[in-house]
C-alpha cells in the first residue's frame, strides 16, 4: 500500500523563492508540493480546494499580506502553518504567532532547516497514534482530550485548537498538577532541535486559555512555568 505523502502549499510572492523550495521538497519522497500561490487571495482559494497538510507562508506580500491571510485562514482552517519571514525583530514574529502561525523560519534559511521543521511538525501531528494514555483519552471535570482523535471538549462543547495549541494542552494535561517550564514545553512540543523564540509558548497558551473558557485551568507559576489544574474524573 502506498503511504501518504505530506502535501505542502507554498505561499510567497517571489517566484524564485517558491520554485526553489518546491524543487527541493519534491526531491524528498515523503513530500509533495500540491500548489504554489503568489498572493493571499490565491492562497485562500487553494487551501480550501487542496486541503494541504502544511502551509509555508511568507509574512511580507503585497496586497493581502501573510498576517491578514493567516487571520482569515484561522477562521475556517486549523492547517499547520510555518511562517517564512525575513524580519528578525521579536515583535514581528510574535504578531504572526499570535494570529495563529504554528512555527516560523527566518530568511535566509537552509532547505535542511525547513525540512527539519516540517518533519518535527509531522511527528507532532502523528503523536496521538502513539499515545500511552489509557484509551487515548484524558478526562477531567471540565476538559476532555481525545488524544488519538486530537479532539477537545470543554463542558461537553467541542473547541477548535491548532496543532500547537492541542499539543501544549495535551502535555500539560498529561502532567496535571506539575509545573512545566517553557524550556520543557518547547522540548516536548516543538522538539529538542527548536531554536526559535521561547515566547512561542506564551502566545499559544494564551490562545488555549481563551478557548477553554476556564482560563484558571492553566495556572502561571511566575518565574517557573505553567500548570494544568483541572480535576480528574
Amino acid at each position: 500500500m502506498r503511504h501518504h505523502r505530506t502535501s505542502i502549499l507554498i505561499v510567497d510572492d517571489h517566484e524564485v523563492v517558491r520554485n526553489g523550495i518546491s524543487s527541493y521538497l519534491e526531491k524528498i519522497s515523503d513530500f509533495h508540493v500540491v500548489g504554489e500561490a503568489s498572493s493571499g487571495e490565491e492562497a485562500l482559494n487553494m487551501v480550501a480546494e487542496l486541503i494541504p497538510d502544511i502551509v509555508l507562508l511568507d509574512l511580507i506580500m503585497p496586497g493581502m499580506d501573510g498576517i491578514e491571510l493567516l487571520s482569515r485562514l484561522r477562521r475556517e482552517s486549523q492547517v499547520y502553518v510555518i511562517m517564512l519571514t525575513a524580519r528578525t525583530e521579536e515583535t514581528d514574529k510574535i504578531v504572526g504567532l499570535s494570529v495563529g502561525a504554528d512555527d516560523y523560519v527566518t530568511k535566509p534559511f537552509s532547505p535542511r532547516e525547513l525540512v527539519a521543521r516540517i518533519k518535527a511538525a509531522l511527528r507532532r501531528m502523528q503523536a496521538g497514534t502513539n499515545s500511552s494514555t489509557e484509551g487515548g483519552v484524558l478526562a477531567f471535570r471540565h476538559v476532555r482530550i481525545d488524544v488519538e482523535a486530537r479532539q477537545v471538549t470543554v463542558d461537553d462543547q467541542p473547541i477548535d485548537l491548532t496543532t500547537s495549541e492541542f499539543d501544549l494542552l495535551r502535555v500539560l494535561a498529561e502532567n496535571r498538577g506539575r509545573v512545566l517550564s517553557r524550556e520543557q514545553l518547547l522540548e516536548r512540543v516543538w522538539g529538542g532541535e527548536y531554536f526559535g523564540e521561547m515566547r512561542v509558548v506564551d502566545v499559544h497558551l494564551g490562545h488555549v486559555r481563551q478557548k477553554l473558557t476556564h482560563p484558571d485551568l492553566i495556572a502561571t507559576v511566575r518565574g517557573v512555568g505553567y500548570r494544568f489544574d483541572d480535576e480528574v474524573l
